[in-house]
């Protein structure tokens, strides 16, 4: 059994570990370039930047007084980031349940890795896809699939009309497109 609560890694201050939470007894859904992106930078972590970073540090320390040497300490910090970054990668990747949406390719009914254009009561359009909490870039239409939107829209198709609880009420979204990405 996986333990849930270590998935926030917010014991590091340094660390780069801004990624909601994973509900807990969920997976960590993510599609396979989601996977690979947080693989490559993990790597990249471990295999480059933390050991160029340890050089200057051990440059730095022999430097002497280490208490004003700007190397060593900014050093040490990033350093401290690096690992922290490092650690939540790795909780993640282990946590990652990868999901293929191409296996959906032609379907009209949404599923994680769909992407889905709707449109709102004051008939704004719209175009999401759903991704993994890892992948989400709300700005340019990737939300996670635990977002109140993802979560109305997942299992409808194309032509069904689907209620969104807002702060404001609910909104009728009316899906007008739905598609996946071809099988490579």
């Amino acid at each position: 059994m996986t333990n849930q609560a270590n998935t926030n890694d917010n014991d590091d201050d340094d660390g780069d570990n801004s990624a909601p939470p994973i509900p807990a007894g969920s997976k960590n859904y993510m599609t396979p370039q989601g996977h690979l992106r947080m693989k490559t930078e993990l790597l990249k972590l471990i295999d480059v930047e933390r050991p160029e970073v340890v050089q200057i540090v051990s440059w730095a320390a022999s430097n002497g007084d280490r208490s004003e040497n700007g190397d060593y300490i900014y050093g040490k910090r990033r350093l401290r980031q690096i690992d922290g970054r490092i650690r939540f990668l790795t909780r993640r990747l282990d946590l990652a349940e990868v999901v293929d949406p191409s296996i959906h390719h032609g379907s009209d009914q949404i599923f994680f890795g769909a992407t889905v254009r709707y449109e709102t009561q004051s008939g704004e359009e719209q175009t999401v896809t759903i991704l993994g909490i890892d992948e989400l870039d709300p700005l340019n239409g990737k939300i996670s699939w635990i977002s109140p939107v993802a979560r109305a829209l997942t299992k409808a198709r194309e032509g069904d009309t689907v209620i969104l609880k807002t702060p404001g009420g609910l909104e009728e979204l009316l899906i007008l497109e739905v598609s996946y990405p071809a099988p490579q």
